[in-house]
């Protein structure tokens, strides 16, 4: 079987006044998002646009601070990154969207359905949280540290381990420093990454998820470490409506790790 003619991409550098963002465009159709977690950077979903591009446009894009937008950017919580989004939207002149939010993306999309909600049409939260609890806050409390201490190689390295299965990992670390250089060359620096780890403790809407009234899937994985799958389970009791679906396996890169059954599921709501 020959397998399909990848869509093009067409790259973009979108200003937003005091920054400016990396954005990839591919496809034709209804405008859909793809907003990355604390990394912020649209090659995370590299496995997703292909696939979601034969049926929608899809946008990714490297979040202010990060990746091939313009560097040494802070941020100033979930709240402050779902500005952006909103911004980028203005200025693509983009009226509404549909959007999937992974981990850190899912705070932010929380607030668009929340501030916003005539901007968006569906909203998929992957990984997410409504708020933390003693498990996350010691987590990222101990990232954070040991970014700190021991710097960004330790920090990244820990960061992967928990955020991918041992049996997807293992086969690839013949090498742990080559494996890690990737990640190593695209690390933001200690300032704007402290800001974004302060944007996962923040961040807290437990109170007025009841007022999402964006038709919302919530998609996590049973074994997924950083965002457990409680976790996806309160966000979905949270919001009225919402369906929730757990994977068996993943972990909390399920988009990486299972992209096939991820982006079937994701697909079958969107155009439901």
């Amino acid at each position: 079987m020959v397998s399909a003619e990848p869509i093009p991409t067409e790259v973009r550098r979108v200003n937003l006044g005091d920054a400016e963002i990396h954005t990839e465009i591919t496809g034709e159709g209804p405008d859909l998002f793809l907003v990355a977690g604390l990394g912020g950077r649209g090659a995370f979903w590299a496995k997703q646009v292909q696939s979601f591009a034969r049926h929608f446009r899809v946008i990714t894009f490297d979040h202010r601070g990060c990746g091939e937008s313009t560097p040494d950017k802070v941020v100033y919580g979930a709240g402050h990154m779902a500005k952006d989004v909103l911004a980028l939207m203005d200025a693509m002149a983009i009226e509404r969207a549909n959007l999937i939010g992974h981990s850190t993306g899912g705070a932010i999309g929380q607030h668009i359905a929340l501030d916003v909600p005539e901007r968006l049409d569906k909203l998929v939260l992957s990984c997410s949280w409504a708020g933390p609890d003693t498990y996350l806050t010691e987590l990222f409390r101990t990232r954070r540290e040991i970014l700190i201490s021991c710097g960004p190689l330790a920090y990244l390295t820990m960061g992967t381990y928990l955020a991918m299965p041992s049996r997807h990992l293992q086969p690839q670390m013949k090498s742990a420093r080559a494996f890690m250089e990737e990640r190593l060359a695209a690390f933001p620096g200690l300032e704007v990454e402290l800001s974004r780890i302060n944007a996962v403790y923040t961040h807290d809407l437990r109170s007025r998820l009841n007022q999402i009234a964006v038709p919302t899937l919530c998609i996590g994985a049973m074994d997924d470490q950083i965002t457990p799958p409680g976790f996806t389970e309160e966000v979905a009791r949270l919001i009225s409506g919402a369906e929730k679906h757990l994977l068996d396996h993943g972990g909390h890169f399920c988009p990486i790790i299972v992209p096939d059954t991820y982006n079937s599921r994701i697909l079958e709501f969107l155009q439901g």
